[in-house]
């Protein structure tokens, strides 16, 4: 195996270490968002996006050349060699096992170095999900407490109503029944005072009836004087 795929075997064995280590369970996804916070990646943050792309390149540059020595070894040419000569044929079908190989591993770890950011990202995603989703249910949770201490307001409020209706129901059968006390208290009143009218004009007119005889007896009184002066002046 020369340098170039020896490097790329390396690369991909470090890409199935740290995916596996990205999937363990019980790794929560804030813990890898404050590893992915650490200094050291905002200081490499701006050659991320850099490194990626290269890295992509390249591999797809060692791909399409496995493929090319896959196609290569495989053509009619090499097995027409290797069926002339045995000693070309294991050599060919060497170079072919080889090429496949290469190619395997290219194109895997191309496709974990793909995987790899997209787990990077969603386990961000998630962490900023779950952040939110925290102050969310916190929100929630102090929505729910401030509708509770409403509901406990309002039906305290409604107690408090249905008590003063109740001491106001109370008061106003008590002032209808002192108005209604106190309207007998007028009406016997009225009769008292009507009664006393009656018997005043009753008096007024026994005046009135005494003052007439009173005024008849005395003019009787007078005649009878003047009678009885008239009756002494003749018997003189």
């Amino acid at each position: 195996m020369t340098l170039q795929w020896t490097a790329v075997a390396f690369f991909l064995y470090a890409e199935i270490a740290v995916n596996l280590i990205l999937c363990i369970p019980f790794i929560s996804a804030q813990r890898w968002r404050l590893v992915f916070s650490w200094r050291i990646w905002s200081w490499l943050s701006p050659y991320w996006n850099k490194c990626f792309f290269t890295m992509i390149m390249a591999l797809i540059v060692l791909f399409l050349d496995a493929v090319r020595e896959v196609q290569k070894y495989s053509g009619p040419e090499p097995m027409q060699d290797a069926k002339v000569n045995p000693n070309v044929y294991d050599h060919v079908h060497m170079k072919l096992f080889r090429a496949q190989r290469n190619l395997y591993i290219c194109g895997f770890s191309l496709f974990l170095w793909l995987i790899m950011r997209r787990v990077v990202t969603l386990l961000n995603q998630a962490a900023v999900t779950l952040e939110n989703s925290a102050g969310l249910q916190a929100q929630m949770d102090g929505a729910v407490k401030a509708a509770k201490q409403h509901q406990e307001d309002n039906l305290m409020l409604k107690q408090a109503l249905l008590e003063e209706e109740k001491s106001m129901s109370a008061k106003n059968q008590q002032l209808k029944l002192e108005v209604e006390k106190l309207a007998g208290q007028l009406k016997a009143a009225e009769d008292v005072v009507q009664k006393s009218r009656a018997e005043v004009e009753a008096m007024r007119r026994q005046a009135k009836g005494l003052a007439h005889e009173y005024d008849r007896l005395l003019r009787e009184h007078h005649q009878l004087q003047n009678l009885q002066s008239a009756e002494d002046k003749k018997d003189q």
